[in-house]
């Protein structure tokens, strides 16, 4: 049997990721929802659909500065000719018959007593002011000589300019937002607006990360044989994070096997989700597939590692953890594969528990400027960098994979995916990219 074909035939014992991923995900649940004051719902993800209890706006009202009137008193105004305010012919003769109303008030946005308009009369407003009865035009301040106690308007705008009728934006009864929205900055200011002080949420889930192994050593100084520094337990929490949760680094376990388990069993109290690295294959130092697959470990376990056609890492680990059952999640010590392994099942998990919609990331189609071959059997998550071509579509230039992903990462904008079945994805080629919530 050749290299190919024994690679080929150990891939078809693999679990294909989208049958690993659906079995996981079938298993949680999104958090109980929570009522919450509307300053403190800020990036929460709804749990039910929101309806306006009020239009907006709330009033008739001035949508700039000018004069309020009522149309058929100023439609006269300018039909002779032009004031010099609006640009003449040279040498032309001006003759712009400007409509004179008497100015009866001034309303700002603060004014609350109900006004109404008279035949020959007008109102100075400001923006966001009522609009007194009657009125069905705004005319802005530099078409007219800007008079206090009569004003002489040289051009009329249309019917209806100047104003905002109640509930034109928003009518009463409209759904603001649907479940699974995350509510954002501008999201609040609709609910804001619409009378709404009380929003109901998902939760943030709270996420505990660790990573394992005897080796680890914390950051501020080079690794030395026999040890690595810890770079997975500082950016998977960084990811979770970014993926909306409230995440927290415990650092790093020793392989010990009740040390391991007390920690788990202690940090039950406080998340929602667990996540591990490192520990997940079958090599004599993979402590943490020995200690959470076993079936006699009382409370903490068993956790299910299995081996999916993925790459980077393919060994990942799934389970519950204590009474609360909190689910936990166990990916690859290599730092890039516990990236990858992150963004393919951990971050689904988050935004589900969240109770986003949908969980995946974003994906595009994308013309390939580089030819690149792929593990037979694998789903390949690569680096790449996406950028929207001229005329439409996106190019995708793949960047450093396999034992060189964490550096590609770190550059990426998107993840190149290339199916089990793809060993070679020519230059020009179509290819399906997962877009990274990166600012770049």
């Amino acid at each position: 049997m050749t290299a190919t074909a024994d690679a080929e035939a150990a891939a078809n014992e693999l679990t294909p990721l989208a049958d690993y991923l659906g079995s996981v995900l079938r298993r949680l649940r999104p958090l109980p929802p929570l009522d919450l004051d509307l300053t403190q719902a800020y990036g929460n993800v709804l749990a039910e659909h929101v309806t306006s209890p009020h239009p907006v706006p709330a009033f008739d009202q001035a949508a700039i500065d000018g004069y309020a009137a009522r149309w058929e008193d100023i439609a006269a105004a300018g039909r002779s000719g032009s004031h010099p305010a609006f640009g003449m012919h040279e040498g032309r003769v001006p003759d712009p018959r400007p409509v004179r109303l008497n100015v009866v008030g001034d309303l700002g946005a603060a004014s609350w007593r109900p006004v109404r308009l008279t035949p020959g009369a007008c109102f100075s407003v400001a923006a966001g002011s009522p609009l007194p009865m009657g009125a069905d035009v705004v005319v802005p301040v530099p078409w007219t000589d800007q008079g206090m106690a009569a004003v002489e308007i040289y051009q009329a705008p249309k019917r209806g300019y100047g104003l905002r009728r109640a509930g034109e934006e928003l009518p009463a009864g409209s759904v603001l937002a649907r479940a699974g929205s995350y509510v954002s900055p501008a999201l609040v200011a609709v609910f804001a607006a619409s009378g709404i002080g009380h929003v109901v949420v998902r939760p943030s889930p709270r996420v505990v990360v660790v990573a394992t192994g005897d080796e680890l050593v914390e950051v501020g100084r080079a690794s030395q044989p026999g040890q690595v520094v810890d770079a997975n337990s500082h950016a998977l929490t960084a990811a979770a994070v970014e993926a909306g949760a409230l995440a927290y680094r415990l650092g790093i376990c020793d392989d010990d096997p009740e040390g391991l388990r007390a920690l788990l069993e202690d940090q039950t109290l406080r998340a929602d989700l667990l996540i591990t690295t490192g520990g997940t294959g079958t090599g004599p130092g993979d402590m943490v597939r020995r200690i959470l697959s076993r079936r006699d470990v009382g409370r903490t376990g068993p956790v299910t590692f299995t081996d999916v056609a993925l790459y980077p890492g393919t060994a990942l680990g799934f389970g519950t953890v204590g009474a609360e059952e909190v689910p936990i999640i166990c990916l690859p010590g290599d730092p890039g594969a516990a990236l990858v392994g992150f963004e393919v099942l951990a971050r689904p998990a988050i935004q589900l528990l969240a109770g986003a919609e949908p969980v995946f990331r974003p994906s595009v189609r994308a013309h390939l400027l580089e030819t690149v071959s792929s593990p037979a059997g694998l789903r390949e998550f690569r680096p790449a960098h996406v950028a929207e071509r001229r005329g439409g579509g996106y190019t995708v230039q793949p960047l450093a994979g396999g034992p060189y992903t964490l550096s590609g990462m770190a550059e990426a904008n998107g993840l190149l995916v290339l199916g089990e079945r793809v060993t070679s994805a020519a230059a020009g080629s179509t290819v399906d990219v997962l877009l990274l919530d990166r600012r770049r």
